[in-house]
């Protein structure tokens, strides 16, 4: 089974996300909206097309709990069901239940050192 196909998004924490916001606007042409920004690419095997999100978060954002890490990484898998099966059989810490909406499936999990990890099934 395909498990991870590529990076969906990255979110951090940072004092002034808005500031942040418009300083990568201002100085390296992020297109951003309040929610950061969306970056669109086309995937190589089948031409459809994919996005990866940038998103800065407010320091005090309890969004990334468990994890007392200041990041988050999203990455977009091809089945997440089946993945998050196999995961639980191996003893991968599940933090909640998939849930979906209009743009795809998501979970989260922990890895070994107790990051937290956005993984997302994009709709089809």
């Amino acid at each position: 089974m395909k498990k991870v196909t590529g990076i969906g998004g990255v979110f951090f924490k940072c004092k002034d996300p808005n500031a942040v916001n418009e300083w990568y606007k201002t100085h390296l042409g992020f297109d951003t909206t309040p929610y950061g920004t969306s970056f669109e690419w086309l995937e190589k095997d089948t031409g459809s097309k994919g996005i990866t999100q940038w998103n800065p978060f407010p320091e005090s954002s309890t969004y990334f709990e468990p994890s007392d890490k200041d990041f988050m990484i999203n990455y977009r898998v091809d089945d997440l069901v089946s993945l998050v099966e196999e995961l639980k059989k191996r003893g991968v810490v599940i933090v909640d239940e998939i849930e979906s909406y209009d743009y795809g499936k998501f979970v989260h999990i922990l890895d070994i050192e107790g990051n937290k990890i956005q993984l997302w099934q994009p709709a089809e």
